[in-house]
């Protein structure tokens, strides 16, 4: 993980998120923290994340969620190379890895 990152206002940031205890919740704090872009791109990179682990084609997820090929193929190197990040949030939610 990062150490670039790493520092007490995101460690706060973080812990803020981590008290959220339902969607409701969720969506009032993101809402004020964030613009609706902001929140826009990350549900986006999200889902884009999912198709890619379902082995959707590029041009499959572009046309599906308007991503460009910069931001699929970005998703793609984290997925490849990054933190397992997705992986965690996938192996909560019970959602087993489709090969």
């Amino acid at each position: 993980m990062s150490n670039k990152l790493h520092n007490p206002s995101v460690d706060s940031l973080f812990d803020a998120i981590l008290t959220l205890e339902n969607r409701d919740e969720c969506y009032a704090f993101f809402m004020d923290v964030c613009t609706m872009n902001e929140i826009a791109s990350l549900s986006q990179r999200y889902e884009v994340a999912g198709m890619l682990r379902d082995k959707k084609t590029y041009l499959d997820i572009s046309e599906k969620t308007g991503a460009s090929t910069a931001t699929i193929s970005r998703v793609n190197r984290s997925l490849n190379y990054g933190n397992d990040g997705y992986e965690i949030v996938w192996g909560k939610l019970g959602q087993q890895k489709k090969d």
